[in-house]
């Protein structure tokens, strides 16, 4: 029987718990960069609503299952990651009846499914870990500093499932370099087995559009959120600054719309009625890339409202990098990584600094050639910087090394990848960007001019 070459290994298996695909950008990006260099890709994950048990998108194959209830306490969290982890098991017999595959890719949280890329390893399956989210560190900044015994168990259990993740991976792609030190020293990985993959947009894609009449109204200021709900992300920190702008400092004419769902969703909308701010924010719930391109292009300021905690201090914050490719300035608490995305094309305030957050938002308000100094370099910075088609090549390049397939230098050469798999719907209007007169324009009025007002005779 003929020999396999290595070079025709190339079917890869993507794992994901937390979100559906492709909901989930980073990992969708990940699957249209492997598709691009011929790769062969099938996910498991949850369904979202509507979704079906399996399609197929763009060449990937998608195999999903009803998600479990949702978590209450410590027994509903066993329970969810057990149900989740059964179910993508048995689908994983499923794909490799069906597509087959060579490398499985687990993207945490949770950090369960080395286990199950040890059940495979002997049928010559090889494991890369997407590590998303450091979980002990999760823990630590929803619960604190672990006291009691059931507590530090708990701890202790994360602790223990990260370093046998790490020690079954055969490579690790961490999101920054914050997460690379935690791999090299809590992991004991060699640099050599760790590659950074940035969560970087495709700004061919997320770009300033024109957005529709009426989404905001002329003379009002839009401020946007746009992320997940959850209790570390702090968004009720932001409905606390819009209750300083309206309330206490008498500006009607902002309104904020939060994009996103989560754990806290309920609960926010309750204390934005509470807090008499209904009139003033909008929450969208679940929305897709034409709702965000318009939103985001259609605001004035990006809201980081993240406060800094053991996670957050080391976490990249997508939602930074998606206000940038929008030419969208924003305000966030400061934090580490978030300065190295922003870099000085955003503004940082104290952690926790209802008061502060909101001066730089009113400083920003009223001085619009500030913030269209601030959307042209944010744009330039995430375009040339931190762009998705330079992460994609280093992110490809991990599954060419574990897989050991040959160099391809006429594949290589073809990057970034063809235009046509990447273009923008086409029902928006994207601003030409290349048109100084038209984007000065829009950096200017955010695509809304202010009407012109006529003097009153007499």
């Amino acid at each position: 029987m003929k020999k396999k070459l290595p070079g025709a290994r190339k079917r890869v298996l993507i794992i994901v718990q937390n979100l559906p695909v492709p909901l989930d950008r980073r990992v969708w990006l990940e699957c249209k960069a492997l598709t691009a260099q011929g790769y062969q890709v099938s996910v498991i994950c949850p369904k979202g609503p509507g979704d079906p048990a399996y399609q197929e998108l763009d060449g990937v194959a998608i195999y999903k299952y009803r998600p479990a209830r949702e978590a209450q306490g410590i027994a509903g969290f066993v329970w969810e990651f057990a149900y989740s982890w059964v179910r993508t098991a048995g689908l994983s017999l499923k794909v490799r009846r069906g597509k087959g595959f060579d490398v499985i890719q687990a993207c945490n949280p949770p950090d369960t499914y080395w286990l199950l890329a040890l059940l495979w390893r002997w049928r010559g399956v090889r494991f890369v870990f997407d590590q998303h989210d450091l979980n002990p560190e999760l823990f630590l900044s929803r619960f604190g500093e672990p006291t009691s015994l059931p507590a530090r168990i708990q701890y202790n259990g994360l602790r223990w499932l990260e370093r046998r993740t790490y020690r079954a991976s055969d490579h690790v792609i961490s999101t920054n370099g914050s997460y690379r030190a935690v791999a090299m020293t809590r992991g004991a990985l060699p640099a050599s087995d760790i590659t950074i993959v940035r969560s970087g947009p495709d700004t061919r894609v997320m770009r300033p559009v024109l957005p529709p009449a009426g989404l905001k109204e002329p003379g009002t200021f839009l401020l946007a959120y746009l992320g997940i709900m959850g209790p570390q992300d702090g968004v009720d920190r932001a409905l606390e600054v819009m209750e300083e702008l309206v309330h206490r400092r008498g500006r009607t004419d902002v309104h904020a719309v939060l994009m996103g769902f989560g754990d806290c969703y309920k609960d926010l909308r309750a204390q934005c009625t509470a807090l008499g701010l209904d009139d003033h924010v909008t929450f969208t719930g679940r929305v897709g890339p034409r709702e965000i391109a318009e939103y985001l292009s259609a605001a004035d300021l990006g809201l980081g409202p993240d406060q800094k905690t053991p996670l957050n201090d080391v976490s990249t914050m997508n939602k930074t990098m998606e206000y940038m490719a929008f030419a969208l300035p924003s305000v966030s608490f400061d934090l580490v990584e978030t300065r190295v995305s922003g870099g000085d094309t955003a503004v940082y305030v104290p952690s926790g600094d209802i008061g502060a957050f909101a001066d730089e938002v009113e400083a920003l308000l009223d001085d619009p050639a500030r913030r269209a100094a601030l959307g042209r370099a944010a744009r330039e910075r995430v375009s040339v910087e931190l762009d998705w088609r330079a992460q994609a090549q280093a992110y490809v390049s991990v599954f060419d090394r574990v897989l050991e397939r040959p160099l391809d230098q006429e594949r290589l050469a073809a990057w970034p990848f063809s235009v046509d798999a990447a273009q923008p719907d086409a029902s928006l209007h994207p601003v030409d960007l290349d048109d100084e007169a038209a984007y000065a324009a829009f950096l200017a009025d955010r695509g809304v001019p202010t009407p012109a007002i006529t003097p009153v005779e007499g």
